[in-house]
């Protein structure tokens, strides 16, 4: 399943923000989304949510770079092993999504 977002959601979401509101799991994807695609020099179009993080070849410190980088965006720490336990954009926005939904 591709996800299709619009340019000016790709520029809304590769800007942190300060805001403490918390994000939908669609706004969670659609930053994950984003962040794979530039760190594979790829189009948004062209990520897979369901496909595994490890079937896009990224290591382990790029992962962790990925969830240093949503810390940052979402105002909240994360567990860097969430990836594992979490291995695609789906699962893992789920996750975050819910989590920070029931703790606020």
């Amino acid at each position: 399943m591709k996800a299709m977002i619009s340019e000016q959601m790709v520029q809304k979401l590769v800007e942190p923000s300060n805001k403490k509101e918390i994000p939908s799991i669609t706004e969670i994807q659609d930053w994950l989304i984003v962040h794979m695609a530039e760190m594979l020099d790829i189009s948004p179009d062209e990520v897979d949510v369901t496909m595994l993080f490890a079937e896009y070849g990224l290591d382990s410190a790029m992962t962790v770079g990925m969830i240093g980088e949503l810390e940052i965006w979402l105002g909240y720490s994360l567990d860097p092993t969430l990836v594992y336990d979490y291995s695609s954009i789906e699962l893992l926005s789920q996750h975050i999504g819910s989590v920070l939904a029931a703790n606020n």
